[in-house]
């Protein structure tokens, strides 16, 4: 039994077919014939000195010594193809592939993903609106945008949004207010997905800030804090609306915020990817774009009262 490794085929080989249990369709996931996959596997196991397969009638399984193979095999692969994976990646200066979740997608960045394709037509934009955690390698994943309190350890991690809610509503029903308790004769919209912020950031906290008795917390509530938002928009209530999701509307008079008080999040959007990929000229023209984007919200925010505490 020879100490030196087997050719890099025999080990592509093995790892298919014990990741399939099958040859056939490692075979066809590695585009050569079941012969020669089989060819392959009677290498290995001559260079072992023993078998790695126990062949069956229809199929195969591991051996003893196939299975002490295997977790070995299927880490050193994917090490590979990962380490593949960004070594391509660093020469791709004509395509970038963003991630952000659906509402902060569809109610602030798309209209920037235009502009941002109209001032960079040489690139390839792709973009998947997911709350999904995402592997940059795995998924070949350029750039992240999440919303959240928690670090971002081991990544470079760049403030894009600090998030601050107050009540907004469409014009015609902010005629007649003139407190904040005016609010309670109101139906109050609630956004449930923002629940897993500390300290707690729904209404009783707002009604807490401006001095007034939070009422019972009846009203409609939305899973997701853009269809809080849409419902506002359609006249359906008051909602405690966060400014990276209404900045838009807040713009266009399609919503107002009647009370200065607003409160801050304790959250922020990070703009998110592996360390040095930021200096990549494709992701660092899109960091550029974005975080000049944000001076919209920055004036927002200048007219907001947080009650001279500063949260976060």
């Amino acid at each position: 039994m020879s100490e030196r490794l087997p050719p890099l085929t025999a080990l592509r080989a093995f790892e298919a077919a014990a990741r399939h249990l099958s040859f056939a369709k490692a075979a066809e996931e590695l585009s050569v014939t079941p012969a020669a996959l089989s060819f392959q596997i009677k290498s290995l196991e001559e260079h072992l000195g023993q078998p790695v397969f126990r062949r069956l009638n229809r199929a195969v399984e591991l051996t003893e010594a196939g299975r002490a193979l295997q977790p070995g095999m299927q880490e050193g692969f994917a090490a590979l193809n990962g380490a593949w994976r960004v070594a391509r990646k660093l020469n791709d200066t004509k395509r970038l592939t963003v991630t952000a979740g659906p509402g902060f997608t569809s109610k602030w960045l798309a209209p920037r993903l235009f502009k941002f394709a109209q001032e960079n037509p040489d690139l390839e934009l792709r973009f998947s609106a997911s709350l999904r955690l995402m592997d940059f390698d795995r998924d070949e994943v350029d750039l992240a945008i999440r919303f959240g309190q928690g670090g971002d350890e081991g990544l470079y991690s760049r403030t894009l949004i600090r998030e601050w809610l107050t009540p907004m509503m469409t014009p015609q029903m902010a005629k007649g207010l003139r407190a904040p308790e005016d609010l309670l004769d109101l139906p109050l919209i609630h956004q449930d997905d923002i629940g897993f912020l500390e300290p707690p950031m729904g209404w009783p906290a707002w009604f807490r800030a401006v001095g007034v008795e939070p009422p019972e917390m009846a009203g409609p509530h939305f899973s997701q804090a853009d269809h809080a938002v849409n419902a506002a928009l359609a006249g359906a209530g008051v909602v405690l609306g966060r400014v990276s999701l209404a900045e838009s509307h807040l713009r266009e008079g399609q919503l107002v915020m009647p009370f200065a008080r607003a409160l801050w999040a304790n959250a922020t959007y990070r703009i998110i990817c592996p360390e040095g990929a930021e200096t990549r000229p494709p992701v660092a023209r899109f960091i550029e774009l974005i975080t000049r984007e944000v001076e919209d919200i920055d004036e927002l925010t200048a007219t907001r009262d947080f009650g001279g505490a500063d949260e976060t």
